[in-house]
């Protein structure tokens, strides 16, 4: 009976492992669209982090705003620019994901990839950026001090917002989402494990952020493994796409 069993799963992996190298070719495209976009999230992580490093937050909004006036694109990469951009890039991994593991368990991938699409656009539509630089080049161009401040107010309202009920609500979805398509991974031999625990720990660390006082240290420790997670998913997805390509000829 044990024979059997194993028998069994050595056939189902089997099939799965036939499903995603025999892709339908009209998903070539997606798969290759998404490695590039998974690569392109794991070549914007290093640089988020530096200019954090380099250039610290500024602690008020005319700190914002000189600092948007002296680099826009500095100012911008500090206001999360670069993880609005990753956010962007989400869709297609998530819906590559989605096409190779729905099999595998569709009520579980359906959840996780609706969490992810809900989280990447609260994300987006929370973020200040282009808000601030805007705000920026008013408040740079006022002629009276009253004008002055009421661009101030209104950065300061963008900033309150920016860390706001949408922020939290985009993180917590997201986290939640690559936790359970990282639990499907592991259900299938499409990817490897190493994927699979890699984005389990990446978003199981980042709910670090709620930790006082060292919250902030522990979500960035948790990036470390997002940038493999990237690399080797980038990897995955461009075998796949090869693989379609080529049973398609």
């Amino acid at each position: 009976m044990a024979e059997a069993s194993m028998a069994t799963t050595s056939l189902r992996y089997g099939q799965e492992t036939l499903a995603a190298q025999s892709a339908d070719s009209s998903w070539t495209a997606l798969y290759t669209v998404a490695g590039a976009a998974a690569l392109l999230s794991a070549l914007f992580i290093p640089v988020q982090i530096l200019v954090f490093i380099l250039v610290p937050l500024p602690q008020t909004v005319v700190g914002w705003f000189t600092l948007l006036q002296h680099s826009k694109l500095v100012g911008l990469i500090d206001l999360d620019l670069l993880l609005v951009a990753d956010n962007v890039l989400l869709i297609p991994i998530l819906l590559a994901l989605y096409v190779l593991l729905r099999r595998t368990n569709e009520p579980v991938m359906a959840i996780g990839t609706a969490l992810g699409f809900a989280g990447l656009v609260l994300f987006i539509t929370s973020n200040p950026a282009f808000g601030m630089l805007a705000l920026s080049n008013q408040y740079t161009a006022a002629t009276t001090d009253a004008e002055r401040s009421l661009f101030v107010a209104a950065g300061q309202g963008l900033l309150v917002g920016w860390q706001s009920t949408a922020f939290q609500v985009a993180y917590v979805t997201g986290s939640l989402a690559g936790v359970l398509v990282a639990a499907v991974m592991l259900q299938s031999d499409i990817f490897s494990k190493a994927i699979a625990y890699l984005g389990i720990l990446a978003n199981v660390i980042g709910f670090g952020l709620y930790i006082p006082m060292i919250g902030v240290f522990i979500s960035v420790f948790s990036v470390m493994f997002l940038w493999v997670w990237y690399i080797l998913l980038a990897r995955r997805f461009f075998q796949l796409g090869q693989g379609a390509a080529r049973e398609a000829l």
